[in-house]
């Protein structure tokens, strides 16, 4: 692994306590997901929450998979950010 790479898996993990192999196996199965599969689409949802620790309320999570499944995810980090926290 390169030492960009490392050094970004070393902050995301600072920061989050997120493992690295955590981090592949959740880009792997990005790698194939059909984002216009609501079911597919929850179910990455809640395993990216249970990686990260974090409860997701089904009202957040609905809006979320609403979000992407009707590709209307927001383009820049600010929107993208509100849209996780409401």
């Amino acid at each position: 692994m390169s030492d960009f790479k490392q050094s970004m898996f070393d902050q995301i993990q600072k920061k989050s306590n997120i493992q690295p192999d955590q981090i592949m196996k959740v880009a792997q199965s990005v790698q194939s997901a059909d984002f216009s599969d609501e079911k597919t689409v929850r179910q990455l949802v809640r395993q990216l929450a249970k990686v990260a620790g974090k409860n997701v309320s089904k009202q957040k999570e609905d809006k979320i998979v609403k979000a992407i499944t009707n590709n209307n995810m927001p383009s820049d980090v600010q929107s993208l950010s509100k849209l996780f926290k409401n």
